[in-house]
């Protein structure tokens, strides 16, 4: 089969307050809100996109929100465990003092020789951003954080699994990687061209804690297709490979499928096209609450149950 599979598309997370992710990752971050809709599935929660200036395949990290009690999860095996960002290798000082300086407690880490500050968000979702030379992407220079500092897109995924042989076995034979690194007990596997964006990161932790869903986990990973026809090539390869593999989903900014990999990781494959401006002007994006084609009737009810979202908190 082909493997058409050239990187991350984007990362989906689980956040407990809209308002407060919005202030952290458009805030102090810096990252553009570039879609503001509701969650296909139930209305009444918001889904937010970030990305660069145009949410950019690659750039994308998107939230659902489950307040209340009860909802926390925890990070661990089965889960993508956290969300990496590339940044140039001079930012790392900036971005130590910004997070710092805001509350935010960083620490300093070495892997694979990429210098990388390790923090959380306010959900407590690790977060991690590596400075990478070799990164022509450009992140998102309307948001107060210079653009020779901004995050210009993810780096890497990382996958912790109790066992790597399966999801290894599916990274190499289903969806087309390599491995290009070993260091202890984390494996980098390379999509297309390589690079910053286009690594997969196993991490192999037998006896730390199985991840459960829920507010500050990761909910799913999704990998980057040009085409609807590569995704259904895609679709047809994984079949025979025995995964349950969903049908399409149109997702209005994209046409997704999922599956589950052996390690216990919920899988997309997500397409480039249409992208965000299919329903607002570029330079307006996530500016408006847009709604799914089944929700669009229901616009008024569900804009009155939904918590009013102000402008993302600035930063020094």
């Amino acid at each position: 089969m082909s493997h058409p599979v050239t990187g991350i598309h984007h990362v989906t997370a689980i956040a407990s307050d809209p308002q407060r992710n919005i202030d952290f990752y458009a805030g102090l971050l810096g990252l553009r809100l570039v879609k503001r809709t509701v969650n296909f599935d139930d209305p009444s929660a918001y889904h937010l996109y970030y990305g660069d200036e145009s949410g950019s395949p690659g750039s994308i990290v998107t939230f659902f929100y489950w307040p209340g009690m009860g909802a926390e999860g925890q990070v661990g095996a089965g889960q993508m465990t956290a969300i990496t960002f590339s940044a140039s290798p001079s930012s790392l000082d900036y971005w130590t003092d910004r997070l710092s300086r805001n509350g935010v407690t960083v620490e300093r880490q070495t892997r694979f020789e990429e210098e990388t500050l390790a923090f959380n968000d306010p959900d407590g979702i690790p977060l991690e951003i590596v400075a990478v030379a070799e990164d022509s992407r450009q992140g998102w220079a309307g948001s107060g954080v210079p653009v020779e500092h901004a995050l210009r897109g993810l780096h890497s995924t990382q996958l912790t699994v109790r066992s790597g042989i399966a999801t290894e076995k599916l990274l190499m034979e289903d969806m087309g990687c390599r491995c290009v690194r070993r260091e202890g007990n984390r494996s980098r596997y390379e999509f297309g061209t390589g690079g910053s964006g286009r690594y997969a990161d196993i991490v192999v932790d037998a006896t730390g804690p199985f991840g459960m869903g829920g507010v500050g986990t990761i909910h799913h990973i999704a990998w980057r297709v040009a085409t609807d026809e590569e995704e259904l090539g895609m679709k047809d390869g994984l079949h025979r490979s025995g995964f349950a593999v969903s049908p399409v989903m149109d997702r209005d900014y994209f046409h997704s499928i999922y599956y589950r990999e052996r390690g216990g990781i919920l899988f997309e494959i997500a397409t480039e096209s249409p992208g965000f401006a299919v329903d607002e002007p570029a330079e307006s994006l996530g500016t408006e609450l847009r709604l799914p084609k089944q929700y669009v009737p229901l616009r008024e009810k569900i804009e009155i149950a939904l918590p009013p979202l102000e402008p993302p908190r600035q930063y020094a």
